[in-house]
């Protein structure tokens, strides 16, 4: 600890954003550079607790070494800072951008001050890092001659490839997009976190021996009984991709969309690709966004930078306090009204609403059809006289997921699901299937990005220690 009294010196700071007026005219990455003296001093303020709750299983799933890090950085040790943190986290620049930071709702800090900018500081660590030249392609020291399949190449399944290859195993991981990444490459919009992020990481994997197959769809292109013939185990790290729809009247009307179709389209043309299905935009366009979390935030920046005419975002829950509620105590992720930068750059947003109908003209959605409702025990109930009617031109369904899509792979393995509807897995992430294992959303349903990362590289070790005991899909299939 360099400095037992910075928590008492230094204020919590942070980046700060780029202008709303130039930031929504580009889809580049929204917060400006924070200078390295002040990264410096939010590493200061971290206390170095006796027990640093920052870094248990609520506060940081992969238990990042944060007060390690946090004083290494405030010494100006950055290629340490480096080491500490790749020694329990894959990918701290996707974390660092795009994780909520349950870290810092248990910081010790936090109970009567602000906590320490530990996502900050993480995600500067790492892209020194990269400028520095320190990231280099671990590999490793034998090679075992075991084979696995990875399915999925969105954050859970490249921590548990990468783990893997540097285990010794070859390593092949199968997408069914045309390009790997999974959501951190078609679900998280451009200004969250430009696709150069993910490029770089994907090149260290590619010289420490994984290999990429794009345009693989498992289940359709090639069975799951195909998979288990070819490979010694298959990881089953698909995510949790099956939207929760709103069935109610009018769902048919053109104009009415799944958020992820919304996003990837946009994701497309910022690579310069052509979209061939039907476009899906909101210029000029009056918007409705129903759904309140993290997708929804990602669809209302999305309208700005497109050009709506106007924008409003509908939740069906009530507004959170404004500070952290008494039924989340301190060191337990608080509920609380969080806004988040699309706010910032406009949006009339909503609590307590239901949607109950859609119409339109000619086949296209024109009005959306709602009411108040309150929430008691559990149940939603509508409050009379409150019924209103909104004109839209394009409905974004941004609730949430239900688990992962059944049909296909899943199915066709024959794999048991859990009472939620996920793939059931034993305390060793294996499916009731021989040599398949599970991580990630698709094992525990919609989650946070550390989380994926976490149950990757979980996944992982299980699957080496299957493989280094002589074991093998192969033996069932």
């Amino acid at each position: 600890m360099a400095d037992p009294k910075g928590f008492l010196k230094y204020a919590r700071e942070g980046p700060k954003r780029r202008p709303v007026e130039i930031r929504i005219r580009d889809w580049k990455e929204f917060y400006e550079p924070i200078p390295e003296d002040k990264l410096k001093a939010q590493g200061a303020r971290c206390m170095d607790c006796g027990v640093p709750f920052c870094q248990s299983h609520n506060g940081c799933p992969v238990v990042n070494l944060i007060p390690e890090w946090n004083d290494l950085v405030h010494r100006g040790r950055w290629k340490d800072a480096l080491k500490a943190l790749h020694t329990t986290n894959n990918f701290p620049e996707f974390t660092g951008r795009l994780c909520p930071a349950p870290c810092e709702s248990a910081c010790v800090l936090g109970i009567n001050s602000d906590p320490v900018s530990i996502r900050v500081i993480e995600w500067n660590i790492i892209d020194k890092g990269f400028d520095e030249g320190w990231v280099e392609p671990i590999l490793p020291v034998r090679r075992t001659g075991k084979t696995v399949a990875v399915i999925g190449s969105g954050p859970a399944g490249l921590a548990a490839a990468q783990q893997l290859a540097r285990a010794g195993h070859r390593v092949t991981v199968l997408e069914k997009a045309d390009r790997i990444g999974g959501l951190l490459r078609y679900g998280i919009p451009d200004f969250k976190m430009e696709k150069w992020v993910v490029d770089r990481r994907l090149d260290q994997m590619k010289a420490e021996g994984v290999e990429f197959k794009p345009g693989v769809h498992v289940g359709v292109d090639i069975t799951g009984e195909e998979l288990r013939r070819r490979y010694d185990a298959v990881c089953l790290a698909m995510g949790a991709e099956q939207p929760r729809d709103l069935p109610i009247p009018g769902r048919e009307l053109k104009g009415v969309h799944f958020a992820m179709d919304y996003l990837t389209q946009q994701n497309k043309r910022n690579t310069g690709d052509t979209i061939t299905d039907e476009p899906i935009t909101a210029k000029g366009k009056r918007v409705v966004i129903i759904g309140g979390g993290d997708t929804g935030s990602d669809c209302l920046g999305t309208t700005h930078r497109q050009g709506c005419s106007e924008v409003h975002q509908f939740e069906l829950l009530p507004e959170p306090p404004p500070t952290r509620a008494g039924s989340t105590p301190w060191p337990l992720w608080p509920m609380q009204l969080r806004s988040s930068h699309a706010h910032e750059e406009g949006c009339d947003r909503q609590w307590s609403v239901s949607t109950t109908k859609f119409t339109g003209h000619n086949g296209q959605v024109t009005k959306l059809h709602a009411h108040q409702v309150t929430f008691e025990n559990g149940k939603f109930t509508p409050v009379p006289g409150t019924e209103f009617e909104m004109d839209a031109d394009l409905v974004l369904l941004a609730m949430g997921f239900t688990g992962p899509v059944k049909n296909g792979l899943l199915d066709g393995l024959g794999v048991k699901y859990d009472a939620r509807g996920n793939v059931a897995a034993d305390g060793n992430y294996m499916s009731s299937v021989e040599g398949v294992f599970a991580g990630g959303d698709v094992r525990r349903g919609q989650s946070l990005i550390v989380w994926a990362i976490a149950e990757g590289r979980k996944m992982a070790a299980a699957v080496d220690q299957y493989l280094l005991a002589g074991k093998s899909a192969k033996a069932s299939a």
